[in-house]
Order: structure tokens, then C-alpha cells, then sequence
């Protein structure tokens, strides 16, 4: 980076040339070509880790023409049911909130080529006349202390910009982790609201049946009153998980961005069948330390307020240093006119603050971050760990209940079928078997909602994008606010 010392050297200056401090001037115009934005304003880290990490396509809309690409993609996407990939496609191209954090993205890239540029040299000129006299002084002030820590501030706003970077890409994958949660949520809703269905219909047939054979005596009061509570039950359950269905789709319909004709989506009524084998993650904790975002974003506050307490270091005796070119002309009456040229100095004397406050506070800060970061380290791996346990427990489970309780449950219900034909049992002891059956379908589909959640939760765990506990992210809040305020 060009030296500023010159600047207060005023005789380096060719004769007739403008006053010495135009250089800082010149010195500006020469640095400001260094800084310049950047054709996609950063996307291309965000496109990179939702390519590599979910296999999905984003853009930012800028123009009428990305707003009719990405409206002409998610139109073909809800043509045909949903499924959780494309669900997650349409909500990263029509999502306004994610298209607001791209524009956070944008911003932050406003003011990396703000701080990367050099200050701007202020120019004064003052006239004043009287007498007869007249005296014109015209001044230009740099901030040399500006112009020597630019190198520095440029770096630190270049990693400000990394960060921005990789938040932008965790929003990403949190709304495609949201999504997923949602859309499984809302699914196994759709499912069990079929099943439900059904056992209002076995329900109310057998409510209708015991109401006869009350009528004739047949059935006393108490198993009466068995068979029309069962009947309420269930028509209670189903009008709740009618209405967690409609719920959860408004949420989903809200997570991907669609208003008017296009929430009318179509989506299946049962849940994915499970994968033949479970994930095999040995290396799940390396992984996880490797791909976090949240993990890399905490790397570079670190690396920021690295950076930042090396430069209070370095400046804290000195925290202002101006130097100004001055050229004054003076016209009296009763003598020749005559013209000056110099330069003005000014700089602030550390008496009582020697910059120790300054560096104590930046020190201090960097080794919250430290630590912070360890305990991020610490947690990321143990939530990894539970994550995939977790995961291998829900398929299991799951699994459990189709190879072995389903299974049973079908002989059962067969069995009582043919012994109710040969009238070994009565038909209460059937309507017995088949509320047992009922209950087991539902816990079947919610073992598998579960596991495709956990699934979901995994692949958070391990890249990132997760919901952070309240209390992370006010430290995260209050370190990254530090390191802003030590980079100056």
C-alpha cells in the first residue's frame, strides 16, 4: 500500500504544482481502484454450500428476469406433488425471508468496499476581506492514521464479508431443514387423518350396533356406554388431527413462499417408506467440526478479533493524525500581494489514556471468542453424537413396528375374523381387536414420522442451520458486536 509520508513534505513538490496535500488527494484516487463489487455480490459461496450440501439450486432476485426464471421454476415444481426435495427447491427460489437475507448479503458487501477505501480528503476555503484587504485560504486535511491502517481494515472488512457469506448460506440451510421438518409433520397429519377417518367409520357402526342391542336387551348399559365413548374419542381425535393438518400445511405453505393460486399444493398422504438400511456415520464427529457453518462463522469472529486486537495494539497511543496542505493569498492595498504554502498537523496527546482501556477490552474480548469457540466445538460434536444416535434409534424403532408389530397385528385381526365366523368369539371382542389395531397403526406412522425428523435433525447436526439455544446466540450477538467495535 503507498506510503502517506510524503504527503507532509512539502518541498517534494515540483514548483507550480498544486499544494502538497493534494497528494492525499491523488493518493485516494489510486487506492479507490483496489475496491470494487463483485458480479454475483457474494452468491457464489452461498450457491456452492447449498450445491454441495443439499443438492439444491438458489438465486438471488435482482432483476425482473431472475423473478421470472425463479416463478417459472417453482411453477413447474408444483405441477405435480410435492415431495420434500422439491418442497425444499420451491421454498429456497420463492421464499421472500431468504430473499431479505440476500440482500443482508448485498449490504454487507456495500461496506466491505466502503471500508476498504480510503478516506476522503476534506477540502476547505475560507475568503475574508476588509480594509481594502482580501485574504483567500484554501485546505485540503487527510487522515493519515486512516491511510495507514487501511491495510488492516480492509482485511478485517474482507472477513466481515466471509461471514456474511457463510450466514447467508446457514439461513439457507435452516430454511431447507424447516421445510423438511414441516413437510414430514404434515404428511404424517395427512396419514393419520385417513386412519382416524376409518376408525370413526368402525366406530360409529359399532356405537349404532350397540344402541340396537341395547334396544332388545341384549347389551347392558356399561358396554353401551364403552362403545359411544370410543365413538366421541375418535371423532374428537380426528377433528384434532384435522386441524394439525391444516396447521401444519399453512406452515409449510408459509415456509415456501406461495400466496394466492399456488397454495393449493399437492401432497402425498403417506409418509416415505423407510430406506432399506440406516446411514453408517463413523467419522460423524470430524464431519460435523469440519462442515458447521455455524462452527466456520465462529472461526472467522475469532480470526476478526484477531486481527482487530492487533491493530489496537498498534494504534493505541495514536488515534488521530491529521495533516492538512494550506495555500493562503493575501492582496493589500497599500503593498505587493504575496501567496503562502504550508501544512497543518494535528494529533491528540495520550496523557491520560494511553490506549491500555482499548487494548484490555480487545484482548478480553478475543479470549471470550476463544472461548466460546471451544465450547461450540465442544457441542457440536456431542450434538452430532445425539443426533445420530437418535437417528439409529427412530429407524430401529420404526422398523420394529413394520417387520414385527404390523405384522402380528394382521394375524391377529385374521384370526379373529375367522373364529368370528365361526362364532368362537362376538362381535365386541372383534371391535376389541381391531381398536388395538387402530392404535397400533398410529403409533406405526408416528415412529416413522419420527425417524424422518431425526433424519432431518442429522443432516443439521452435521452441516448446519440448526435453532440455536436463546442464550448462544445472544453471546454469539454480543461477540460479533465486540469485534465491530475494536476493528476501528
Amino acid at each position: 500500500m503507498p506510503s502517506t509520508l510524503p504527503i507532509s513534505n512539502p518541498p517534494s513538490v515540483r514548483r507550480g504544482s498544486r499544494p502538497a496535500a493534494a497528494l492525499v488527494l491523488l493518493s485516494s484516487l489510486v487506492l479507490s481502484g483496489c475496491a470494487s463489487f463483485s458480479p454475483d455480490a457474494g452468491m457464489g459461496v452461498v450457491a456452492g454450500v447449498a450445491g454441495e450440501t443439499i443438492k439444491k439450486d438458489v438465486i438471488s432476485i435482482r432483476t425482473q428476469d431472475d423473478a421470472l426464471r425463479a416463478d417459472s421454476a417453482v411453477k413447474d415444481l408444483l405441477r405435480r406433488t410435492l415431495t420434500v426435495e422439491s418442497a425444499v427447491q420451491v421454498a429456497l427460489l420463492s421464499n421472500r425471508g431468504l430473499q431479505a437475507t440476500y440482500n443482508e448479503l448485498a449490504l454487507a458487501e456495500t461496506d466491505l468496499v466502503g471500508d476498504s477505501l480510503p478516506p476522503n480528503p476534506t477540502f476547505s476555503i475560507s475568503r475574508i476581506a476588509g480594509n481594502g484587504g482580501l485574504e483567500i485560504e484554501r485546505r485540503v486535511v487527510g487522515d493519515i492514521l486512516a491511510l495507514a491502517t487501511l491495510p488492516f481494515r480492509s482485511e478485517l472488512a474482507r472477513q466481515r464479508f466471509e461471514k456474511a457469506q457463510l450466514r447467508a448460506a446457514e439461513d439457507t440451510l435452516r430454511l431447507a431443514a424447516d421445510v423438511r421438518r414441516i413437510y414430514y409433520r404434515t404428511v404424517a397429519a395427512n396419514e393419520l387423518v385417513g386412519l382416524l377417518t376409518d376408525a370413526k367409520s368402525t366406530a360409529e357402526s359399532t356405537a349404532q350396533l350397540a344402541a340396537k342391542l341395547g334396544e332388545t336387551g341384549s347389551l347392558n348399559k356399561l358396554d353401551q356406554a364403552r362403545e359411544q365413548a370410543f365413538y366421541a374419542e375418535t371423532t374428537a381425535d380426528l377433528a384434532t388431527m384435522r386441524q394439525e393438518a391444516a396447521s401444519s400445511r399453512e406452515r409449510l405453505i408459509r415456509l415456501l413462499g406461495l400466496w394466492g393460486s399456488d397454495i393449493g399444493i399437492k401432497l402425498p398422504q403417506l409418509l416415505p417408506v423407510l430406506p432399506r438400511r440406516p446411514l453408517s456415520l463413523p467419522r460423524i464427529e470430524v464431519d460435523a467440526v469440519t462442515h458447521r457453518i455455524d462452527l466456520q462463522i465462529a472461526r472467522i469472529e475469532l480470526a476478526v478479533l484477531a486481527k482487530s486486537l492487533n491493530l489496537t495494539q498498534a494504534s493505541r497511543f495514536v488515534t488521530l493524525l491529521d495533516v492538512a496542505g494550506i495555500e493562503s493569498k493575501t492582496r493589500d492595498p497599500e503593498g505587493p500581494p504575496f501567496r503562502e504554502r504550508g501544512f497543518d498537523l494535528q494529533f491528540q496527546i495520550p496523557i491520560y489514556d494511553g490506549g491500555e482501556v482499548r487494548v484490555r477490552q480487545a484482548a478480553e474480548t478475543y479470549n471470550q471468542s476463544f472461548n466460546l469457540l471451544t465450547e461450540k466445538a465442544i457441542n457440536v460434536r456431542s450434538e452430532a453424537r445425539n443426533a445420530f444416535r437418535v437417528y439409529r434409534s427412530t429407524y430401529d424403532i420404526a422398523g420394529h413396528y413394520q417387520r414385527e408389530v404390523l405384522p402380528l397385528r394382521k394375524i391377529i385381526s385374521e384370526e379373529m375374523q375367522l373364529r368370528f365366523g365361526s362364532m368362537q368369539v362376538d362381535v365386541f371382542a372383534l371391535l376389541t381387536e381391531a381398536r388395538q389395531r387402530i392404535a397400533a397403526l398410529r403409533a406405526a406412522i408416528e415412529a416413522k414420522r419420527d425417524f424422518w425428523l431425526a433424519q432431518s435433525e442429522l443432516q443439521t447436526a452435521v452441516n448446519g442451520g440448526g435453532r440455536g439455544e436463546s442464550q448462544t446466540e445472544t453471546r454469539t450477538s454480543a461477540t460479533a458486536q465486540a469485534s465491530g467495535g475494536g476493528a476501528h
